[in-house]
Formats: structure tokens, sequence, C-alpha cells
């Protein structure tokens, strides 16, 4: 027994005999190394597929698509699979440990490992099978409204009404208009939200920013955005192509375009509304022009804020605790409130900026700033008027831009008479194009007006009369001033209060000065300006006028001392003015012209309408202005005779008509007849035809004229009879009209130009009865009429 031999056998041995190494649940045993090594290969490899499918996914999300549901269950089962391996992968480690012997329960524990690691190694096997997509997403339906941001809004409530009624009325397209910063994107923007608030039926609701350089490209995209699939081949597609695309899309759907800030509109595609469509087109701009090309059937401007609302916004954006931070705040606060104009834009920035300023002397600051040159204020040059220039840039052309800039040189949010803009426009050059024409440039003046108005750079005041809005003008002055880097081209100090002239020295630069509506008594000084082309000194208190003050000012083609009623002589050295195209020294008590004048040989315009002491005109000198274009002399001449040979307004002006028949370019007069011998030769020439203001004075060898003659002045605006102690009758032929006297749906319109008549101190005259004939009368002043009986008026 002692030479006995020791066996030793593994259990894995004896199982191996058992099954054989060829049997299945072997090899979950004998490959379990090799098969762990597989299964990381392979899930390596499946979580790479994994990545690919999640990052097409991803991009087809960006590009509002939905994934396919196969798509999100294979990435949920890989999400899984990867868990599970690595909880396999923390009790394999586990199980390792225990198995230090050959015991049953390790065979077991490693039998039931291989048999996991088998498993999943098949499970991998199937998701790489099945993770080869074709497609990963698809178009998944748009949301009919996306909501936008929109922050708190004042005063836009009434104005919401109107456009939300429109879009359940047969109105389909739409067109806001209103300056830069007043509101139309916030209003468009809260018809978006209401939208998607409210349960409505339009199939879709674009919104597409246009912009003051659009692309249509661009327009094309944000469209394609709610309605397709932007794609690479979408992108590459032709301006026409995406077009064609874009109105076969929404030509059978029932939506809702918003479009802001449209300059021009370019084809994009987009089928118009009818009646058939019921589809709705909303647009912002800043041109009325826009809305007409655009077909908008209903055009809303959107106005600055009244007062209470503009306060209530300002003292919104400063907050209580500045307002209520000292006493005299509140009443300054309003004063720069008040300096915004009701533009929201404006109260808005300039009350950001005041909101940390709590000391009386800060706010007083502030109102010198923006009363002086708001371009200084913080936030202004960055924020406000860089979009307001924008409306500058879009207008035609450059003559409009110059003109709008003239603008800026009259008082802020003040009448400007349209006549004289462009009377100024004239003698600047800016619009002498149509010389051809006896009054072309003056229609073209007017055209340009209406460009600004429409482009709501100008606000149209009745008929006759614009104004600028106080943030339009600091925007103006900034563009003229090369955007603040040359100040010293625009002077403008008007309603400043000034009872001197500002210091000279600084005007060597000066393009343009405007110091009108200030108490300055005296001109003095002797101001070095080669470059000054407009000089405005009109409602003063000006009594003197050093005639060296005008000695260096050799490009000087604009001059105006109009409403001084100090001034009684012109000194000679304006007649030294030779550039010199327009000449207003109106509402003045100037005495007499000099002789000297007649060296004005560019003159275009002279005013010296409302010159009641005007005694004498020497002979010649009307005449011998060869140039002239517009001459204004209503209400001229004293009511005395200043009897000499040598004066054209002697008797009853009829050497003054006489004159007038010599001037060859003349398109507009205002002119005061004394005498029927002079109306008399008035009628037999030429001057007649473009006489815009006909003023009748004295008439002392007349009781009775006969006004028949007004038919054929197609220009004529206003008549003003006065002074005319013995005129009794204002004669018409009757018998010419009798048959349109009769006619039963109406009067005859012979008189259809007058807008104003005016009589004045004429006790003797009984019967205005021709009044019945100016069916576009207006304006009717009667004064001091002591025997006036019959005034009829109808239409």
């Amino acid at each position: 027994m002692g030479n006995l031999c020791s066996i030793s056998v593994s259990i894995e041995d004896i199982v191996a005999s058992f099954w054989g190494c060829t049997c299945r649940p072997a090899n979950y045993i004998c490959k379990l190394e090799e098969n762990q090594l597989a299964l990381r290969i392979a899930l390596k490899k499946l979580i790479e597929l994994r990545n690919d499918v999640k990052r097409k996914v991803d991009l087809a999300e960006r590009q509002q698509m939905k994934p396919l549901d196969q798509v999100q269950g294979w990435l949920s089962r890989v999400e899984a699979l990867e868990t599970a391996f690595s909880e396999m992968r923390g009790s394999a480690a586990m199980e390792a440990n225990r198995l230090g012997s050959y015991r049953i329960k390790g065979f077991m524990s490693r039998y039931k490992l291989g048999k996991k690691v088998a498993t999943k190694l098949e499970e991998v096997a199937t998701l790489r099978r099945e993770g080869r997509f074709d497609v990963v997403a698809d178009r998944s339906p748009p949301t009919p409204v996306n909501l936008r941001p929109s922050g708190p809004t004042v005063g836009l409530e009434s104005k919401f009404e109107e456009v939300w009624g429109c879009l359940g009325e047969g109105v389909w397209i739409i067109g806001l208009y209103g300056l830069g910063g007043v509101g139309k994107t916030t209003l468009m923007t809260q018809i978006n939200n209401a939208l998607y608030k409210t349960t409505h039926d339009f199939d879709v609701v674009i919104w597409a920013v246009v912009s003051s350089d659009p692309d249509p490209r661009k327009v094309q995209d944000e469209i394609w955005k709610k309605i397709g699939f932007c794609d690479d081949i979408w992108k590459n597609k032709s301006q026409d192509d995406k077009a064609i695309e874009i109105f076969q899309i929404l030509n059978k759907k029932k939506f809702v375009l918003f479009l802001d800030d449209i300059w021009k509109w370019d084809e994009s595609g987009v089928p118009f509304p009818d009646q058939e469509n019921k589809s709705k087109i909303v647009f912002t701009t800043r041109s009325e022009e826009v809305c007409c090309s655009m077909g908008a059937q209903k055009i809303i401007k959107v106005e600055c804020l009244a007062w209470g609302r503009a306060w209530d916004l300002f003292r919104s954006k400063v907050g209580e605790d500045t307002i209520n931070f000292h006493p005299d705040i509140p009443q300054l606060a309003k004063t720069v409130a008040n300096e915004c104009g009701g533009l929201p834009l404006a109260l808005i920035t300039i009350g950001r900026a005041m909101a940390c300023k709590r000391t009386p002397r800060e706010w007083n600051h502030a109102i010198k700033v923006l009363h002086n040159s708001a371009s200084n204020f913080p936030g202004m040059p960055e924020d406000v008027l860089p979009l307001l220039k924008c409306s500058y840039d879009s207008l035609p052309n450059d003559i409009a831009r110059t003109c709008f800039l003239y603008c800026s040189l009259y008082p802020d949010d003040r009448l400007i008479y349209k006549e004289d803009l462009v009377d100024n426009w004239i003698g600047e050059g800016f619009i002498d194009v149509f010389d051809h024409h006896r009054d072309g440039s003056r229609s073209e003046g007017y055209m340009i007006i209406g460009t600004l108005i429409r482009a709501c750079l100008l606000e149209e005041c009745g008929e006759y009369f614009v104004k600028m809005h106080d943030v339009i003008r600091d925007m103006a002055l900034w563009i003229a001033s090369e955007f603040g880097r040359a100040k010293e081209k625009f002077v403008v100090q008007v309603g400043a209060s000034l009872t001197h002239v500002p210091e000279v020295a600084g005007w060597t630069g000066a393009k343009r000065i405007s110091l009108i509506n200030n108490q300055i008594e005296k001109l003095s000084g002797v101001p070095r300006c080669p470059n000054l082309s407009t000089l405005f000194l009109g409602v003063n208190s000006l009594k003197v006028i050093n005639g060296a003050f005008f000695q260096f000012m050799p490009t000087l083609r604009v001059l105006s001392f109009a409403q001084n009623a100090g001034i009684t002589e012109l000194p000679q050295e304006i007649c030294n003015l030779v550039s010199l195209q327009y000449l207003d020294f109106s509402f003045t008590s100037v005495r007499e012209l000099p002789i000297e004048l007649k060296n004005l040989v560019r003159l275009k315009s002279l005013n010296i309408n409302g010159t009641e002491a005007l005694d004498v005109i020497p002979k010649g000198l009307i005449s011998s202005l060869s140039t002239l274009k517009v001459l204004k002399m209503a209400y001229c001449g004293s009511s005395h005779d200043g009897i000499t040979e040598e004066n054209v307004l002697s008797g009853g002006n009829e050497t003054l008509v006489e004159e007038l028949e010599l001037l060859m370019h003349l398109g507009n007069l205002s002119i005061t007849l004394k005498s029927g011998s002079a109306l008399k030769k008035f009628l037999s020439g030429k001057s007649w035809s473009y006489t815009r203001v006909l003023c009748f004075k004295i008439f002392n060898d007349s009781s009775s004229i006969n006004i028949s003659f007004l038919e054929d002045m197609k220009n004529l605006d206003i008549i003003f009879i006065g002074h005319c102690s013995i005129l009794e009758d204002l004669k018409v032929d009757w018998m010419r009209y009798r048959k349109e006297t009769v006619a039963p749906h109406g009067l005859h319109k012979c008189f259809h130009s007058l807008h104003t008549v005016e009589v004045d101190r004429c006790p003797m005259l009984k019967d205005l009865t021709w009044l019945i004939f100016a069916p576009n009368l207006r304006h009717l002043f009667i004064i001091n009429c002591n025997s006036l009986t019959e005034v009829i008026h109808k239409g």
C-alpha cells in the first residue's frame, strides 16, 4: 500500500470528457475569454454606429424633422444593451475573485457568464444589422404659429383692434407704416402671438424679415423653413426654382404671411391672397408708397404716442425710485420725455439712460444735450439714429436726400410753409432741373415733399404746411454733420433765445447757418464764410444790419430776413452777393429797394410779401432781374402814393405791370394792383396766367370791378381785396354761366382754383354772391365791410 500514486483531476476535465469541447454549453466555458473580447469589439462598433445615427437624428431635428419610430426604438435598445453590458462586466469581475478553486460552484458561474456573453454577442450582431438606416427622420407637420418674444407695449391697443379686425374681414393685404422705432414690429408681433393663443383656420402662419437691403433668397429660405425641408438640394436651387416651389405649396394652403420691414418687394413665389384662397399678408414698412406698390387694401399708419402714453412709457423706463428721488425731477423728466416727440424707441432708449440720474443737475444737462445736439446723448447714435437713417438711405435719389437734410434748418416740430421750402430748394439749385418748363422745378419740389411725407420723414399739416419730428430732425442734423464729425458745417441754433449772433470765428467751415426764432437785434462782426450757401435770420428782432457782415460770403445763395419788423432798410453790401439766388425780406418794414439789387444777376426768387411800408422800387430794377422765376409782392406797398417818375409803385402800379412782362422766366407771381387801369394792363399781358396771389388795394378810380376774368386764372389761389373805400360791386357776367346756374346737379366751377378770399376795409361793398362759383373755397375772411348784405357760398 506504500507505493500508491496520487492522481488529481479537475472539474473542467471531467466536464470536457463528458460533454466534449464541441458542445454549445462547453463553448460557453471554453471560449469565454475569446467571446468577451469579441463582444467588446462588436459593442464598440455598435456604439460608433449608434453615434452616427444619432448625429443624423440631431441634424434632422434642427431642421424641424421628426425621427422615425423604428430609429427611436433602435436607439433605446442600443442604450439598454450598453447598460446591460456595463452591469455584466461588473458582475464578471466579482465572480473572478471567487473562482479560487475548482469547486462546482465556480464552474457553474463561469458557465452562466459565458452564456450571457454569447447571448449579448448575438444581440449586438442583430442591432448592427438593424441599424443600417437609409432615412432616420421625416418632415413633421409644422406648428401653425410660432410664439415670438415681445415686451410690454403702450398705446397700441386701438391699432391692434383695427388690424385684428381686418384678419376676419374681406381684406387680404394689410400695410402698417410709420417712423422707424414707432412700434410697427411690436404691433405685428402682438397679432402673431394672438393667433398663437386663438383658435383659427389658417394652415400655416409665417414670419419673415425683409430688411432695408433685401436678399430674396433669405426671405425665401425663411418662408421655406415653415413649409418645406431646407436640405442641400433646396439651398442649391435658383431663386426662380425656389419661387415656383413656394408658390406650389402655398397656393394650396390658407396662410398668414407676416413680412417685417419691407422697403421693396422682390418676387419670392408667394401667391397674393384673394377672395378664393382667403389668405392674408400683413407687412410693416416706413413708406406709404410701399403700401401702395404692394396693393394693400388696408393702409394703417402707426403714429407716435400721444403725450399721456408717452409719459407713461418714459416713466416706466426711468423707474419710480428715480422719478421721486428729488422733488424737481418729475417736471424735468417731463421736459426730457417731451424731447422724444412720442417716439417709443427714443422714449425707451433715453428713459433707460436716465434711470440712474438722481440729481436735478444731471437732468438739466440731459435737457441741454437733447435740445442742442441729441446725437451726443448716450444711446442715440448707436440705437436710435442709425435705425431712422434707413429711411433716409432708402429715398429714391440724392436730390431727395439733400432736400430732406435742408429741412433740419427749420425749428423742430414747427410748421414749415411748403411753398417757402420749395423756393429755398430752387434758390440752392437742388431742383433746377426743369428750366425749359416755366413751373417745372416747383412741380419737382412738391413731388419731393410728397416723397418725404410718404417716407414718414415729414409730417403733413393740412394742405400748405409740413413739419419735422424732433427726433427725425436730430437724425438729419447728425447726418448733415457727417455723423458728428463735422458739426461746423451745419450751424443750427433755432429757438435758442439768442440775443446776439454766435461767435462768427467758428463759421469758417459753415455751409448752412440757421438762427431762426431768436431775439437777435444786431448783426455785427465780419464772418469769413467761403463755403456758406444758406443763411436764415428770420423771426428775430433785427434792427441794425452791419453791411460788412456780408463782405466775405462769396457763395451765399439763400438769404432770409423774413419777419423782422424792425428792419427798415437793406444794407448796400447785400447787392454784392453775386451768387445769391433767393432773397426773402417779407414782412419787414423796408421802405425802399436799392437800385443796386440789379447786381444780383442770378436771383431766381424774391419775396417781399407783406412789406406794407415799402414806398419805392426804382424803375428798371424789377425788369433787370432777368433770371427771376418767383416774385412775391402780395400785400406789398404803402397805402399812400410815393409819386415819382422813377418809382414803379407810383400810381396804380401800371409801370410795375409793364416791367413784369419783360421777365421771360417768371412762373410764380404774387402781385398787388392799386387801380382799374393797372388791372386792365395786367389782363392784357401774360403775367395773369401764372399769378397765384392777386391783391386789389385802394382802387380809387373804380367803384366796380368785373371779375369774370378769374375763371381763366387757373393757378390763382388767393384773392385779397382791401382798403378799397369806394368799391361797391364785384361784377360777374352771369349770362356767361346761365346754363350752369339752372343745372340740377351743381354749378359751373369757374373759380375752381380759389381756396382763400379776404375782404378787408371795403365799407361800400354790398355783394359777394359770385362766391357761389368758387366750390373749392376753404378760407373766407370778411373784415370791416359794413355795407355787405349778401354772401353766398355753396359747395
